[in-house]
């Protein structure tokens, strides 16, 4: 039986990221890995928090029973409430155990409630640049993805946002820190973005659920902070993990919380619910449950991504290739430069990334992020391999 005509026409234009990941792993084993410089994918190379690895053994070498067991659909009870004491410090609203559901990363979580809100033609919008698996993520469930360009800084464009929403606008998408750009959407930027939301409902008589998508949350330059979006906006959720925060990527742990002041909040609780077990999750994973019930608030240092967001920036700036300053995430987004050496399109971020490819650099273009003309470099990578590349990406742009 031939694969689906629309699940072959999104393997075409899947993932940039993961396709430049998996060409790196093929060129490293080519070349030798210190000779590739692989600023492709965002895996977060610090350690997670030594509590982690310790309830890890303990559960291992002492397991209760019933400990690998199914458990209620949306989580443990104590897990959901340790992740409602978390939004409830972040968003400054109380925030109840009852509107929490464990997803299986924040991906798995972000499919729940797409899968809850979504009717078939519905319109997801979100900022350009913007992570590219949101597209697919709408599409998952009958929706269309329609972005919006943000402003020349990466800020969101409220006017553009507003005047996009229609009646056939379910959500709206926002990710703050940004993927790719590093930027942080601010207290007045988001308290615009609500009262755009107000006039839109009253205009078109359908409220938008407005979705933030906060991985990166805690990965912030400068004494920054994220803002809330709970007291802006009633009909909003957040969505994140502990992939980036505590470099637990590959263990699938995220979450929903739901505004309380949501008119429906229960009626969205309980399907984003029922969606997790419907999709095929059934439950987000038993044993990191726990795991970040216990350690959710655990310290952690992120200076040297500081460190190395500044070095590779240095390299940049010697190569003379611009870039917007990341206040967040681990993210470079950089402007593909004028071309010296050849005739042809001077912002095709396709054709530069190859040129990078050429001198052993990894990046990803910006067309995979809704912004062509730009490429994404992620500096979550060892010192030694950004250092390896500053004379790769010299070379690579006096060549281009």
């Amino acid at each position: 039986m031939p694969v689906a005509s629309h699940i072959s026409e999104a393997m075409s234009s899947s993932s940039f990221i993961r396709r430049m990941f998996e060409e790196g792993l093929m060129m490293k084993s080519r070349f030798g890995a210190d000779n590739v410089y692989d600023f492709s994918i965002g895996n977060p190379d610090l350690e997670p928090p030594a509590k982690v690895a310790r309830m890890l053994a303990e559960l291992g070498t002492n397991p209760k029973p019933g400990q690998h067991g199914y458990m209620p659909n949306a989580g443990y009870p104590e897990t959901r409430a340790a992740m409602a004491k978390k939004v409830s410090g972040e968003q400054g609203v109380e925030v109840s155990a009852d509107r929490v559901v464990m997803g299986v990363g924040a991906a798995g979580a972000m499919n729940s409630v797409l899968k809850a809100v979504l009717s078939h033609g519905d319109e997801v919008l979100v900022s350009a640049p913007f992570f590219p698996e949101y597209a697919h993520y709408a599409r998952n469930h009958g929706g269309n993805l329609r972005s919006i360009p943000s402003r020349e800084d990466f800020s969101l464009d409220i006017a553009s946002i507003e005047a996009a929403i229609s009646s056939k606008t379910a959500a709206l998408i926002i990710n703050s820190p940004n993927n790719p750009t590093g930027k942080i959407y601010t207290s007045e930027d988001l308290a615009a973005l609500g009262a755009a939301l107000a006039r839109a409902k009253s205009r078109t008589g359908r409220s938008v659920l407005l979705i933030a998508d906060e991985p990166y949350r805690e990965i912030v330059y400068d004494n920054r902070k994220v803002a809330p979006i709970f007291p802006v906006w009633a009909d909003s959720v957040v969505v994140s993990s502990f992939a980036k925060n505590l470099s637990l990527p590959g263990e699938r742990i995220g979450y929903v919380a739901v505004n309380p002041g949501c008119a429906w909040a229960q009626e969205l609780t309980d399907a984003v619910i029922f969606c997790t077990r419907v999709i095929g999750y059934v439950n987000a994973p038993a044993t990191f449950q726990r795991i970040v019930a216990e350690c959710w608030d655990e310290k952690v240092d992120y200076s040297s991504y500081l460190k190395r967001r500044n070095l590779l920036t240095g390299i940049l700036d010697e190569a003379g290739i611009e870039y917007a300053v990341p206040e967040g995430a681990f993210y470079l987004f950089c402007k593909v430069p004028e071309r010296r050496a050849t005739a042809g399109d001077s912002a095709d971020d396709g054709a530069f990334c190859d040129q990078l490819k050429a001198h052993h650099i990894l990046g990803v273009p910006g067309k995979g992020f809704g912004k062509p003309g730009w490429f994404r470099l992620a500096y979550c990578v060892s010192e030694k391999s950004i250092t390896g590349s500053r004379d790769a990406f010299k070379n690579a742009r006096i060549e281009w």
